[in-house]
């Protein structure tokens, strides 16, 4: 597979030095801006991703007229949340 570069980039000195400061051992410079590349692409196509089903979400609420409270849905979560808490208490200890 060919590889492509990313343009260079112009940075403040002080940028640079303290994002040389937190490289790993082994680490590059390009390898970290490298990964905080990966790691901004992959946020942004979850946001996006989660708008998506946000929009999917009320449009489907639209069509179907069908709505919840916000008090019903966080009821809901927290008695969730609560089995799933007595579960694991119980997982713990056996």
């Amino acid at each position: 597979m060919k590889t492509a570069t990313l343009p260079s980039l112009r940075v403040a000195p002080a940028l640079r030095s303290a994002a040389e400061s937190v490289l790993q051992a082994g680490e590059s410079l390009s390898n970290f801006v490298e990964q905080a590349v990966r790691a901004s692409v992959a946020e942004r196509q979850m946001q996006h991703e989660f708008v998506a089903r946000g929009l999917a979400s009320r449009d489907a609420a639209k069509a179907s007229q069908v709505y919840f409270s916000a008090d019903s849905v966080l009821q809901s979560l927290e008695d969730k949340l609560l089995k799933a808490e007595a579960s694991a208490l119980k997982k713990s200890q056996s």
